[in-house]
């Protein structure tokens, strides 16, 4: 065989195993989003229910109960529109136009993005609580303070969950990836190989 069937055999196989690897991280990452937009449609559900309800409270309720629902209703607003954003750029982003290295950073990107998440979640809950004491302390307007503490706690522990369970999810999604994914570099030979 001559050097330019070589040549061209190896161009051949090469391209093949780029093309097979290229198909797989493609998965991964349709499944990332999959995982990604069953949150941000848990989130968005979430928010609509604490407008519905915050809407409906805020109107009926006096008190720090009003607060609690006015507060639900506003912080449910920001929740709607992250959910939104999130949905309508997974839609808008199209993984044939991304390389394995993109696709995996964005997967890694959005995990961290959740444990910051959980961490500002922890001060939710503590600025909530915070909150609810002052308001047994003498404040000038201790309805507000109990509600509006009252319902970052609800909402700061409802984030809480929902991060850590998706982080949870999309971890577990990547480590079984990354497990069937083997590398192997000699000086006679490079390998690549995703065990299914």
């Amino acid at each position: 065989m001559n050097a330019r069937k070589i040549v061209l055999l190896f161009c051949i196989a090469l391209f093949a195993v780029q093309v097979d690897a290229q198909a797989d991280y493609q998965n991964f990452y349709l499944k990332s989003q999959n995982n990604s937009n069953t949150g941000m449609y848990v989130l968005g559900s979430w928010a609509l229910l604490n407008m519905a309800s915050g809407a409906y409270g805020m109107s009926t309720q006096s008190g720090s109960s009003k607060y609690f629902h006015q507060m639900n209703l506003m912080w449910n607003t920001v929740n709607l529109g992250i959910a939104g954003y999130a949905l309508v750029s997974a839609h808008l982003t199209d993984p044939n136009l991304l390389s394995p290295e993109q696709m995996m950073d964005k997967h890694l990107l959005t995990e961290k993005v959740l444990l910051i998440n959980a961490g500002l979640d922890v001060l939710y809950i503590a600025s909530g609580a915070f909150m609810i004491n002052k308001s047994k302390s003498g404040t000038k307007r201790p309805d507000l303070f109990k509600g509006y503490g009252q319902s970052l706690v609800l909402q700061g522990g409802f984030l809480l969950a929902f991060d850590l369970v998706l982080y949870a999810i999309q971890h577990r999604h990547s480590v079984l990836f990354l497990q069937n994914v083997q590398l192997s570099l000699s000086p006679q030979s490079f390998q690549l190989a995703i065990q299914f």
